[in-house]
């Protein structure tokens, strides 16, 4: 092949850029819709600038860029931002692909010609919502009998999504003892040291070697030192306070040698999924294993399931968090042990990760999962939405409102409008 062939195969080949400006854990989240472009042409990522050397770790090979989406404030804002834009303005994107309901969002769509955005774009002043994430916002509407994995759910944006089975490797214990994370960024979502400490002596004894881990910011070293003090004499001399000492280069080694990480919903989880980490996971309040649970086979998660489970994150909880005391029963801690032979507490089931055609699926091992066949049905659903075939013998329930006329009626595809 001469420079003249490689230079034309160069021009040809297509230039994708992504807006991901949410937080630690939607940048891992935003995985397979950017493994998918990979396997096709040049990936741009746009992050907030405190994300952009994390991105680079987690994704070689992709080109980042970073702008001031978060913590900045003032007269010079408008400056620094068109300054940092620059660089990507002077490319041609096939695609821009838009990930984030956001007034920033929508103005930078609004730099890019309209028929080139995917997710959520400007035109002429107006906002407008492709279908895909459209009917994401409505099914959400229904989170206990819905539920689509949001790796998923940006990566179906993709012409031709990679395969959910190839974004994560299958999880297996590296041999470098257990990960603790102290908190996920809402305190509702997390358990107090008295709650946790007896679960991480029962993963210690799941794990049977090595260091205990205790991950976080700066803002959790009281709770690190409370949770090292009510640990077994036994296990405190093997603690590793970690807690705000790591930046994201020695977070990331961290986790890629532990044999497992327990966790609530947080971006370290995402990042033990991304690097192959067993996973551990509690989720309780608005925290939903079916939309954000860790992505990959081979992990755990201890699900809340009050009959108000999942519940509104911005709500108040008139229950005063009742669903974080099954983490303390019994059987739950023996669960966690690796002692499966006995019942589970009520309000409380294990579930353990898998895949189907459309993504990632949680079943359950222990515990009910009383929604599991509307669920079902509903994936199916979903997939014949997307376009992906599913072999499932679920049936449509004709009492379900997943679809409306205007879904079929108006001239729209997946992944945009039909004339675009």
């Amino acid at each position: 092949m001469n420079s003249g062939d490689s230079d034309m195969q160069c021009k040809s080949s297509p230039r994708y850029l992504v807006i991901q400006l949410a937080r630690f854990g939607d940048l891992l989240q935003t995985k397979r819709l950017l493994r998918s472009l990979q396997g096709d042409g040049e990936v741009h990522l746009l992050v907030d600038d405190s994300l952009k050397s994390l991105a680079r770790i987690v994704y070689p090979g992709v080109e980042v860029h970073g702008i001031a989406a978060h913590g900045t404030h003032g007269p010079d804002i408008l400056a620094r931002v068109h300054e940092e834009l620059a660089g990507i303005m002077e490319l041609d994107f096939h695609r821009v692909y838009n990930l984030n309901f956001s007034g920033l969002s929508f103005a930078l769509a609004g730099m890019f010609p309209c028929s080139t955005v995917r997710g959520y774009r400007s035109h002429r002043g107006q906002r407008l919502i492709d279908s895909w994430p459209g009917q994401i916002m409505r099914w959400t509407r229904a989170r206990a009998l819905t539920g689509l994995n949001l790796v998923d759910v940006w990566g179906l944006y993709a012409e031709q999504p990679a395969l959910p089975e190839r974004v994560n490797p299958d999880a297996v214990p590296r041999g470098g003892g257990i990960g603790v994370v102290m908190a996920g960024q809402n305190a509702r979502r997390s358990l107090p040291a008295a709650m946790l400490a007896p679960l991480v002596q029962a993963a210690a004894g799941r794990v049977g070697r090595g260091p205990i881990h205790l991950l976080g910011s700066g803002s959790e070293r009281r709770a690190a030192r409370e949770l090292a003090a009510l640990l077994p004499a036994s296990l405190r001399g093997e603690v590793r306070d970690l807690v705000g000492r790591t930046g994201w280069q020695e977070l990331h080694d961290t986790v890629g040698g532990l044999d497992l990480l327990v966790s609530p919903d947080t971006g370290t989880m995402h990042l033990a999924a991304h690097l192959g980490v067993p996973v551990l996971a509690f989720f309780l309040s608005s925290a939903w294993c079916h939309e954000t649970g860790p992505y990959g086979r081979g992990h755990l998660v201890l699900q809340a399931t009050r009959e108000c489970a999942p519940c509104l994150e911005t709500a108040p909880c008139p229950h005063d968090v009742a669903c974080r005391s099954v983490f303390g029963d019994p059987s739950v801690l023996r669960h966690v042990s690796g002692h499966t032979s006995r019942e589970l507490a009520p309000g409380c089931a294990v579930m353990t990760s898998g895949f189907d055609e459309l993504g990632l699926t949680f079943t359950v091992v222990a515990g009910t999962d009383p929604e599991f066949g509307r669920r079902r049905a509903f994936r199916a659903m979903a997939a014949a939405y997307a376009g992906l075939p599913m072999r499932s013998d679920a049936e449509f329930l004709p009492e379900e409102t997943w679809m409306q006329e205007r879904d079929w009626m108006l001239p729209q595809t997946l992944r945009g409008r039909a004339h675009d």
